[in-house]
């Protein structure tokens, strides 16, 4: 859609290190920010009832159905999910199905992410889905395809003998 929303929240708590040592975004940087309750319409607003499509989903919807609930709003359980980690391990059983090994199986380019962040991992994200679920077109020239193939049919059809036509009973 080219829409996109992005924001950092205040988490209302500490940082713990393995976590700053995943995303890098310290305590003092994020306590600057809006809390999720101030947050939390232009968030639903974005959404929607728009289907979710989330690496790792149950572990993502544990944390916004709890902030959900803490500011009195409806959970996520309306929205369709896809859980791409699920997808990935139906297709490829015991393979490497975490978001950086998912791009080396389809090839993308993610050398970008030294850190997780929530829109690249986005951005990553879209191109494996579109892998997971059958592949990136490569054009699309379908009105050019369909003309061709048009002209190729109603050639068929002049080389072919016509036999006369024989009236259908009731």
């Amino acid at each position: 859609t080219g829409r996109r929303y992005q924001t950092y929240l205040n988490p209302e708590r500490d940082m713990p290190e393995e976590a700053y040592n995943v995303h890098g975004l310290s305590e003092a940087f994020l306590r600057q920010h809006p809390l999720f309750a101030d947050e939390v319409e232009n968030f639903l607003a974005f959404i929607g009832d728009a289907g979710l499509v989330i690496h790792n989903a149950e572990f993502d919807l544990k944390f916004l159905n709890a902030e959900l609930r803490r500011v009195g709003r409806p959970t996520l359980e309306a929205n369709p999910v896809v859980d791409t980690v699920q997808l990935a391990r139906r297709k490829f059983p015991g393979g490497q199905n975490s978001l950086d090994g998912l791009c080396r199986r389809f090839g993308i380019d993610n050398s970008s992410r030294t850190l997780h962040g929530a829109l690249l991992d986005t951005e990553l994200l879209a191109e494996v889905y579109l892998e997971l679920m059958g592949g990136r077109q490569p054009g699309l020239g379908f009105a050019a395809g369909a003309a061709d193939a048009a002209t190729q049919t109603e050639r068929a059809a002049a080389q072919r003998s016509s036999r006369p036509e024989r009236p259908a009973r009731p």
